[in-house]
Parts: structure tokens; C-alpha cells; sequence
């Protein structure tokens, strides 16, 4: 038997409901560019495994579960942008900064911009992305219109 304490308890206490939170279409776009990345390394890693012998002075497992450990973090980066998470965002702004200097190597000293430049670009766009007025009041869990310049 149930005693009326019980349905005070019950009725004292606050259940927060999760709401879903979603993130805007920039935000949303600039993940799957992010996932896009991640999914190279991904690429990269499984060709490095594939393709690697190791010799004196390398260790290709070493080197694939270095690119490995940092293919996920970038995964993780994009999926988290995909599903409106707001961690997400200073990592990935993080990771394409590196990857834009990344870009500016092969364009400059290797002498590449045929590798440069698309890299440099296909970072740059996520960047802009994720620093729209939506995306920043999004990340800053206000409105649009809140926002104040």
C-alpha cells in the first residue's frame, strides 16, 4: 500500500525534460564539412595501414594510431556540429584554423597551390560558417535578435 507521503514527494519533485536544441543550417552545413574532413583522415589512416611497411627507423602503426587519435577528434567535432552541439564549435574553429595554415604550407614553401588552394577554401567556408549571426547566438544560447553588435 502507497502512503500519501509518497505522492508529496513524487509531486515536489522537478523532472527536467531535455528540449531539443537545434542548431542553425549554417552550423549544421559547417559539421558536415567537418565530418568531410574527418572522413579523409579516416581515408588517410586506412591507406597508411594498407600501404605502410615498416622499416628501420618507422613505425607506421605508431604513426597511424597517432592520425587515428586525431581523425576522431575531428569526427567527433563534426558529428557534434550535425547534432547542435555547442562544445563542438571551438574545436572545429581550432581545426580549421590549423588546416588553413595547413593549406598555406602546400601553397607557399612546397609550391602546391594546386593542393593549397581548395584546402584553403574548403577550410575557410566551415570558418565563415560557424561565425554567421545565427551560429553566434546560437552558440550563445540566445536569439537572433538578442544579439547585439
Amino acid at each position: 500500500m502507497v502512503t500519501p507521503g509518497r505522492y508529496a514527494i513524487l509531486a515536489s519533485l522537478e523532472i527536467a525534460v531535455p528540449t531539443v536544441d537545434y542548431a542553425p543550417r549554417s552550423v549544421r552545413l559547417a559539421g558536415a564539412m567537418v565530418c568531410v574532413q574527418g572522413l579523409a583522415g579516416l581515408t588517410f589512416v586506412i591507406m597508411l595501414l594498407a600501404g605502410g611497411v615498416s622499416g628501420p627507423g618507422s613505425n607506421v602503426l605508431g604513426e597511424a594510431a597517432y592520425f587515428a587519435v586525431l581523425t576522431a577528434g575531428v569526427l567527433a567535432c563534426g558529428i557534434g556540429l550535425l547534432l547542435g552541439k555547442r562544445w563542438a564549435r571551438s574545436p572545429a574553429v581550432v581545426v580549421q584554423i590549423l588546416l588553413v595554415g595547413v593549406g598555406w604550407y602546400a601553397l607557399g614553401p612546397s609550391g602546391r597551390p594546386e593542393i593549397g588552394v581548395p584546402l584553403m577554401v574548403f577550410c575557410a567556408v566551415p570558418l565563415v560558417l560557424v561565425f554567421t549571426a545565427s551560429a553566434r547566438a546560437w552558440s550563445l544560447g540566445i536569439t537572433e535578435g538578442e544579439l547585439e553588435e
